[in-house]
């Protein structure tokens, strides 16, 4: 027997209330996050914030006296680049749930966003740390709602 249509519309209302509540809170979880990368050489720290802007450069142990300009621009861009690909895997990992049918409201199927668009090709490549991590870490919003991500 299906359930009468009321029913549907509370349940459906309820879970979009909660989707609006975890879009919110993690809104304002990335805007507080950062991420920090050290170039290969060591040589610099690239910091970049939540809209993978350039937030600060720290050049490391004077290592900048012994290299040439390119090299010391080359180190630069490297950790740069590398700090906004994680912070872009990161805002990636965080909206994913979005993205996913509900499992209690069929209607509602979740958004489809297309990232290498948005954050090019690389962000959709394995990347070294989750291969070390395994699995993604659950979002906070999951845990605060009682879910555990896995239906």
């Amino acid at each position: 027997m299906t359930e009468p249509l009321e029913k549907r519309l509370e349940k459906a209302m309820a879970e979009l209330h909660a989707a609006q509540e975890a879009v919110a809170h993690t809104e304002r979880e990335l805007r507080q996050a950062s991420f920090a990368v050290l170039s290969s050489d060591r040589a610099v720290r690239a910091t970049v914030g939540p809209q993978g802007e350039l937030t600060g450069i720290e050049f490391l142990d004077h290592k900048y006296r012994d290299m040439s300009p390119q090299e010391l621009a080359a180190s630069v861009l490297e950790a740069a680049s590398a700090a906004r690909l994680k912070m872009n895997r990161h805002v990636m990992k965080a909206m994913a749930p979005f993205t996913e049918p509900s499992s209690g409201v069929p209607e509602l199927k979740g958004f489809e966003l297309d990232w290498e668009r948005i954050f090019g090709p690389e962000v959709l490549r394995e990347d070294d740390d989750d291969k070390a991590h395994g699995d993604p870490a659950t979002p906070a919003w999951r845990d605060a709602l009682g879910e555990d991500g896995e239906d």
